[in-house]
């Protein structure tokens, strides 16, 4: 008597960006046969297209996202680096005022690598399309689920030059973005509406490529200013990240009432002007203009809470953006979307294929990455006039109070500072901020005085141009 073949697995993943492409990867693993569906035509080389004009703006890769795609895909950091990216230590290379001051630029504890999203995606696409198990079918629209409440069959898509077809799948992964449907296909299959939360401070974003000074070209650290919600009014923000090429690019932020100007005699000014503190402007008066200003107000942060469901359709999972969209302020989708394809990936592996309710599980799993970005990102938005429409809850005011005291405490102790970037850089959970130690560390505020001026050193200042 022979043993029966296994049948072939195909899985279907909707969305050909960041995160459906570590989703597919993630799969290949698991399947004999992935399908990555794109609305796109997607370029063979580091290019925009019109389905990721976010790409315009700043992104940043945490080292928890960083871990989770040399398991998916060995090696992609030096493919990185080689390509161009960068890579800086936190603190170390981090020039940083926080909601309570500057952050000393301690030794390493982790890491963020830093591209332009257009090369990150092209340089993580060719090695995932590498594999011959993964196929991609372009400038197809997905327009919805085929099956039931109890198990989706497949996926209907439009191809550009043909009529509507369905593509059949043992898993569909619906990776599509901002813009995903999965809350009204779920509906028209039959299943109760999934809960669901935004927070919008009503944030816009400006963001324009420079060139470096030649001295500035290497090894330049990060540059943030944060908002302190205390002052009162709207919160504005500014990032200046070292990417590709000796180029800056930097976003600068601010909430309802406090937006900045999409025009490019505004920006700078923005920068000196209404930051807290005018550093990035001054960098920037030294450096060159590559680009007109990108502005975007798609920044709410939105999440479907698909885990909490009563019921849940079989085959069925969603993830990165479809599922959680934060304020790009804090840098964390891009680490999320890694580590929850690697948690699809093991999720398969441990209960299997035909295991009962593996969906719920992958659901389950992939919550616990997106709900530490999600305690992140509202912990200050909730805060801002009209965010909510209840406001802040209980827990949002009791996380925060205690987050800010952490943050004060992190200005002028390097093990706590330690301890919150463990978190910030999606190593490791919440709960290391809640240990006995940290916990009376935090009561006793920090071990060294306040700095006063931004943690330049005096080579940095004279290759920016700031001493002259």
């Amino acid at each position: 008597m022979t043993d029966r073949p296994t049948p072939a697995r195909t899985a279907v993943v909707l969305g050909g960006s960041h995160s459906g492409m570590l989703a597919a990867r993630a799969l290949a693993d698991v399947a004999d046969r992935v399908v990555v569906v794109e609305r796109d035509a997607l370029p063979a080389s580091p290019g925009p297209r019109k389905g990721l004009p976010q790409a315009r703006h700043a992104h940043m890769l945490w080292s928890g996202g960083v871990l989770a795609m040399e398991e998916l895909l060995p090696g992609i950091t030096g493919a990185l680096r080689e390509a161009g990216a960068n890579r800086r230590p936190v603190t170390t290379d981090m020039v940083a005022l926080g909601t309570r001051g500057w952050f000393r630029r301690w030794a390493e504890s982790h890491h963020v690598i830093l591209a332009g999203r257009d090369l990150l995606d092209a340089t993580v696409r060719a090695r995932v399309l590498a594999d011959r198990r993964i196929e991609v079918v372009e400038r197809a629209e997905a327009v919805g689920l085929t099956g039931t409440e109890a198990a989706v069959t497949g996926v209907r898509i439009r191809p550009p030059d043909g009529p509507e077809r369905t593509l059949d799948a043992d898993l569909v992964v619906d990776a599509s973005g901002r813009g995903s449907q999965a809350a009204r296909w779920l509906t028209a299959l039959g299943l109760p509406p999934a809960e669901r939360r935004e927070v919008d401070a009503g944030l816009a974003y400006a963001s324009r490529l420079y060139l470096a000074p030649a001295a500035a070209r290497d090894g330049f650290p990060v540059v943030n200013i944060q908002p302190d919600r205390r002052e009162g009014g709207p919160g504005r923000a500014g990032f200046l990240l070292p990417i590709e090429e000796g180029r800056w690019i930097v976003t600068l932020s601010g909430t309802r009432g406090g937006q900045p100007s999409p025009d490019n005699d505004d920006f700078v000014p923005f920068a000196l002007e209404d930051l807290r503190h005018p550093v990035i402007g001054e960098l920037l008066e030294r450096a060159e203009p590559l680009s007109d200003v990108a502005y975007t107000r798609t920044t709410v942060n939105r999440r479907h809470f698909y885990e909490r469901m009563p019921v849940w359709p079989a085959n069925f999972a969603v993830l990165g953006d479809a599922l959680a969209a934060f304020n790009p302020l804090y840098g964390h989708g891009l680490a999320v979307a890694a580590q929850s394809a690697l948690l699809l990936r093991d999720t398969v592996r441990r209960h299997g294929w035909a295991a009962p309710g593996l969906s719920r599980q992958i659901q389950k799993a992939v919550s616990r990455p997106v709900g530490a970005a999600w305690d992140l990102a509202i912990g200050q938005d909730v805060f801002y006039p009209g965010a909510t429409e209840q406001g802040p809850t209980l827990r949002d005011r009791l996380v925060t109070a205690y987050v800010d005291r952490l943050m004060y405490t992190a200005t002028g102790n390097g093990r706590i500072a330690r301890r919150v970037t463990d978190v910030t850089s999606l190593e490791r959970g919440a709960g290391v901020l809640l240990t006995p130690s940290v916990m009376v560390a935090a009561v006793a505020g920090p071990l060294k005085p306040a700095l006063t001026a931004p943690p330049l050193t005096p080579e940095e200042r004279k290759a920016a141009g700031l001493d002259t």
